[in-house]
C-alpha cells in the first residue's frame, strides 16, 4: 500500500528522534515528560515527548498503529489536517495528563499515543465501517472496537502504573481528534451520533475515576 508522504515523515522523524532518545540520555531526560520541569517552565516537552519512546517495541506499537489509520484520515482531510490533528492531539493529551498528575512530585513520561489515538478516533469518525485484520486473529474487528478497547487498556496501566508510558495522554488525544474531528466535519454530530456515544465511554470512565480520586 502506498503510504503518504507526510505520514512518512511522521514516521521516520519518530524513528530518528527515539534513536536519538534510547542512545542518549540526557537528550532524553531533556525533552521528555518531566512533571517538574514543565511546571518551571519548559512547555517544550509537552511536544517533544511524543517524539521519543521508551523502547522499540512501544515505538513499533505507536507506529504501525499510527500507519493502519492515518490514510484515512490523509485521503479525506489532507495533509495539513492530519497534521494539525497529530500535534495538537499530542499536545492536548500532554495537558491533560498535567493535570491529572499535578499533584504528583515526580511524574515521568514519552510517547506519541496521544497525537496516534487522535488520528485513531478522527479516522474511525471519518470512516466508520474500517476493520482492522491483525495477524494473530483471523477475522476483521471494527475499529471503533479497537480504540475502546485501547484506553480501557490504557485505563488499566494507568491505575497499575506500567511503565513510563503515557497512558493519561491516550484520552487527551482522543478527546483531541474527537473534537477537532466534529469541529471540522459537524454535519457527523447527525450522522454518526451514535458511534460518537460509544466512543465517549472510556473517556467519561476515566473522568468519573478522576473525580473520585481513583487514578
Amino acid at each position: 500500500m502506498d503510504i503518504a508522504p507526510v505520514i512518512l515523515m511522521i514516521l521516520v522523524l519518530s524513528g530518528l528522534v527515539t534513536y536519538k532518545g534510547l542512545s542518549d540520555y540526557a537528550f532524553f531526560s531533556k525533552y521528555n515528560f518531566d512533571l517538574d520541569r514543565i511546571r518551571k517552565g519548559e512547555i517544550h516537552r509537552l511536544i517533544t515527548s511524543g517524539f521519543l519512546h521508551v523502547d522499540w517495541m512501544h515505538f513499533a506499537f505507536n507506529m504501525f498503529t499510527l500507519y493502519m489509520f492515518a490514510g484515512i484520515v490523509v485521503a479525506i482531510s489532507g495533509s495539513f489536517y492530519f497534521i494539525l490533528i497529530y500535534l495538537l492531539s499530542i499536545v492536548i493529551g500532554n495537558v491533560l495528563t498535567y493535570q491529572l498528575y499535578s499533584k504528583q512530585q515526580q511524574y515521568y513520561a514519552v510517547g506519541a499515543s496521544g497525537g496516534v489515538t487522535g488520528i485513531v478516533y478522527a479516522s474511525i469518525l471519518l470512516y466508520p465501517d474500517l476493520k482492522l485484520y491483525l495477524f494473530f486473529i483471523p477475522i476483521g474487528i471494527k475499529g471503533y472496537i479497537f480504540a475502546i478497547g485501547y484506553l480501557l487498556y490504557s485505563l488499566y496501566g494507568m491505575r497499575k502504573n506500567l511503565g513510563n508510558i503515557g497512558h493519561a495522554a491516550h484520552f487527551g488525544g482522543a478527546i483531541g481528534g474527537l473534537v477537532l474531528t466534529l469541529i471540522r466535519y459537524p454535519q457527523l454530530f447527525e450522522q454518526q451520533l451514535f458511534l460518537i456515544g460509544l466512543l465517549l465511554i472510556p473517556i467519561v470512565l476515566l473522568l468519573l475515576l478522576a473525580k473520585n480520586n481513583k487514578i
